[in-house]
């Protein structure tokens, strides 16, 4: 997958028409160098900078579907659920946790969201690919609380807050995936392919009409998706 710089500000980089699919994708990143953990650009390890490149990035594009991604042990690990945590594990600069925390007040705390991508087809078109990536789903566990499962919340809110058909930004899906380090470049852009197939299989069959979709990272790569319109 091949990105190019966009001539759009907001917006990192992008990929035209992707695989013929009718399908934009638009991908945001945090860099990393010398041993920095919290990374620069979109997406920082950062909570206050990962909720509001999130709201700001969803606010923009309005997407169908959401797809993020972070280092974990993986290899690639379809989280399913993501806690409202009160409490979250420090980040690297003050303010260390998230403001507010629980992120969600529309919600008691430990609500638990849920991923909406289908994953479960997800799983297991990459492990008959025989792209040598084990990937499964998590049905039981969580994502760590860390900025992992705090993208990952997030992801599952914005599309309960855009889960009705009726509202003209309509989210049919999103989830967060654990992509392990020790994949290779090629085992990871092929898993990432995949993943992006099933999803836009699962969003055509639900939304008769052009929409967005989008698919965003943490520590890693950050993308969004938007349907070409007819």
């Amino acid at each position: 997958m091949e990105f190019t710089r966009s001539p759009n500000k907001t917006i990192s980089w992008w990929v035209g028409n992707w695989a013929n699919r009718g399908y934009d994708v638009y991908a945001y990143f945090a860099t990393f160098s010398g041993g920095n953990g919290k990374g620069t650009g979109d997406f920082e390890v950062d909570y206050q900078d990962t909720s509001n490149d999130f709201w700001q990035i969803t606010g923009a594009l309005h997407p169908v579907a959401i797809l993020s991604f972070g280092q974990g042990d993986g290899p690639w690990e379809l989280e399913y659920n993501a806690r409202n945590k009160s409490s979250w594990q420090n980040d690297y600069e003050s303010p260390y946790d998230p403001t507010p925390a629980p992120p969600d007040d529309s919600v008691p705390a430990g609500t638990v969201r849920n991923s909406t991508l289908p994953v479960q087809a997800i799983a297991d078109a990459v492990n008959s690919a025989g792209i040598g990536v084990n990937a499964w789903v998590d049905w039981d566990g969580n994502p760590g609380g860390f900025l992992c499962e705090y993208m990952a919340y997030h992801d599952a809110w914005y599309q309960d807050l855009h889960s009705d058909p009726s509202d003209p930004y309509w989210c049919v899906a999103a989830g967060f995936t654990h992509v392990s380090g020790s994949l290779t470049v090629a085992e990871a852009r092929d898993a990432l392919g995949i993943s992006l197939r099933e999803t836009i299989g699962y969003v055509d069959s639900a939304t008769p009409e052009p929409a967005t979709m989008a698919l965003m990272g943490l520590g890693g790569a950050a993308m969004l998706l938007r349907r070409r319109k007819k």
